[in-house]
C-alpha cells in the first residue's frame, strides 16, 4: 500500500491549529478554567485517592479497608500502589501538575502511535496536527474527565497499545499489557484476542506480566494482595452503585434505562456476551485485513462495554477510534466514503462531546458540598424523555455502531476484491 499523505500539509496544519485554539476557547465556555472545583485542572480527586491509599500503605494501614478521604474505597489492585507511591511524596499541587502534564504527553504519544501504524511518516507538520488533535481531544468527555479527576485509564491504554502494536516477532509481545491488566484488570481482555489469532507467545507474555505483578505485590503487600484476590476484586459495588449517571458500561444501561440498583444478571450476562462476540468479531475481522489498530481498538471499546462499571473515562479507546476515522476522511479515495467518514468522525465528536450541565444551588458531590455544579456528558441530558435510552448510553452506541460499521466496510471491502480478481484474470 503507498505510504498515506496529507493533503497540501501547510494548509492541513493551519486549520489544525486553528482547531486546536478553538478547542481551548471551547473547553473554557463548557466550564471556565479559573471555575472553582469545577475547573479542568481544579478536581484531580482520583488522583488524590491514588495518594491516599498509597500513603495508607507506607502507614501500615489495611489497604482495602480504609475509607480514604473518609469515605472512599481504594479499587485498584495492590501493585498499582507502587506506581502511585511517587506521587504521595509530592504535594498535592505538584503531584497534580505532574500527572495532568503527563495525561497530555501520553495522549500526544498515543495519537503519533496510532498516525505511524496507519502507514504516515512523522514529519513536523504531522507533529503540529497530533499536537492540536490532543487539545481538540479535551473536549470530549471521556478525556476532559481522565484530567479532571486525574485518572489512569489513558497510562493503560497507551502500554497496551505501545505493547501490541509491536510485530508479533518481538519476544516480550504481551508483557506491558499483562502488567497493564495488573493494575487494573479490563485488559485481560486482550487475552481472548490474541488467543482467537493463536499468538500463543504473546498470550504467555501477557499472563506473565500479569503474574509478574501479582507475585510482586504478594512479595510487597502480602496481607493487602490476600485481602484483594480473595475476594475484594469481584465486588464490582465498591467501585459506586450501577444505576449511577456515569456508569456507561451494559450493566449500567439496564440498571438507568430501568431505575433500578439491581439490574437482571441473567438480562446483563446475555447482553455482555452478544457484545463481547460482536466487539471481537469486529476486532479479529478488522486484524486479518490489516487494520491492527482499528483491531484492538475496538477490543478497548469491548472491553468497557462488558465491564460491570464502565465510568466514562473508560472510554479513552475513543482517541484511537477518532484518529481512525480523520484518517479514512483524510484518505477516501471516493467521495461517498469521505463524506461517510466525516459524518462518522462528527457523530463521535457530538455524541462524546464534554456538554455541559449546571445546576444551581447546593450540591453534594463525592461528600463534598458545592454551592453548584458542572457535569459534563450526553448522559446528564434527560431533557428529552424519547431520546433517554441514547442519552443515558451514548457510549455503548458508539461501539455497537463502530463494530457493525466495520464488519459492513470490511465485508464489503473484501466483496469488492472478491468481484475484480476475475476481471483482472480476464483482462490478462
Amino acid at each position: 500500500m503507498p505510504e498515506p499523505r496529507v493533503p497540501r500539509p501547510v494548509l492541513v496544519t493551519t486549520i489544525a491549529v486553528a482547531l486546536g485554539l478553538l478547542a481551548i476557547y471551547l473547553q473554557n465556555v463548557i466550564v471556565a478554567f479559573d471555575e472553582p472545583f469545577w475547573g479542568l485542572f481544579d478536581n484531580q480527586l482520583d488522583l488524590d485517592v491514588y495518594r491516599a491509599g498509597a500513603q495508607t500503605v507506607l502507614d501500615g494501614g489495611r489497604l482495602y479497608d480504609a475509607k480514604l478521604l473518609g469515605h472512599l474505597d481504594y479499587t485498584y489492585a495492590p501493585i498499582s500502589v507502587v506506581l502511585f507511591t511517587p506521587f504521595a511524596w509530592m504535594p498535592f499541587l505538584a503531584a497534580r501538575i505532574v500527572w495532568s502534564a503527563a495525561i497530555f504527553v501520553v495522549l500526544y504519544l498515543v495519537i503519533t502511535l496510532s498516525l505511524r501504524n496507519l502507514g504516515y511518516r512523522i514529519t513536523w507538520q504531522l507533529r503540529v496536527i497530533a499536537g492540536s488533535l490532543v487539545v481538540v481531544s479535551t473536549l470530549l468527555e471521556p478525556v476532559r474527565s481522565t484530567i479532571w479527576f486525574g485518572q489512569v485509564n489513558i497510562f493503560l491504554m497507551a502500554l497496551v497499545l505501545w505493547d501490541l502494536l509491536r510485530p508479533g516477532s518481538s519476544r516480550l509481545r504481551g508483557v506491558a499489557t499483562g502488567v497493564a491488566a495488573g493494575i487494573k484488570l479490563t485488559p485481560l481482555i486482550f487475552i481472548v484476542y490474541l488467543a482467537a489469532q493463536r499468538r500463543w507467545r504473546s498470550v504467555a507474555g501477557v499472563f506473565g506480566g500479569f503474574a509478574a505483578t501479582v507475585v510482586i505485590a504478594f512479595a510487597v503487600f502480602p496481607r493487602d494482595s490476600w485481602q484483594y484476590w480473595t475476594g475484594t476484586f469481584i465486588d464490582s459495588d465498591r467501585v459506586g452503585t450501577p444505576n449511577t449517571a456515569g456508569n456507561q458500561s451494559i450493566r449500567g444501561a439496564l440498571a438507568n434505562n430501568f431505575d433500578t440498583e439491581h439490574p437482571s444478571t441473567i438480562a446483563w450476562l446475555v447482553l455482555a456476551l452478544a457484545a463481547l462476540a460482536l466487539g471481537l468479531g469486529a476486532a479479529i475481522m478488522a486484524h486479518r485485513r490489516g487494520h491492527e489498530l482499528l483491531a484492538l481498538t475496538m477490543v478497548g471499546l469491548t472491553s468497557c462495554a462488558v465491564s460491570p462499571m464502565s465510568w466514562g473515562h473508560h472510554w479513552v479507546w475513543i482517541v484511537p477510534l477518532g484518529v481512525i476515522a480523520v484518517h479514512h476522511a483524510v484518505q477516501a479515495r471516493t467521495l461517498a466514503i469521505r463524506l461517510l467518514a466525516c459524518a462518522g468522525a462528527l457523530a463521535l465528536v457530538l455524541t462524546a462531546f464534554s456538554w455541559r450541565t449546571y445546576i444551581a444551588g447546593r450540591m453534594v458531590f463525592v461528600g463534598v458540598e458545592h454551592p453548584d455544579a458542572y457535569y459534563t456528558g450526553l448522559f446528564f441530558k434527560y431533557g428529552i424523555s424519547w431520546l433517554r435510552w441514547f442519552t443515558y448510553d451514548p457510549y455503548n452506541w458508539i461501539f455497537v455502531v463502530a463494530a457493525v460499521t466495520t464488519i459492513v466496510a470490511l465485508t464489503a471491502t473484501r466483496s469488492r476484491a472478491a468481484e475484480s480478481t476475475p476481471r483482472i484474470a480476464a483482462a490478462r
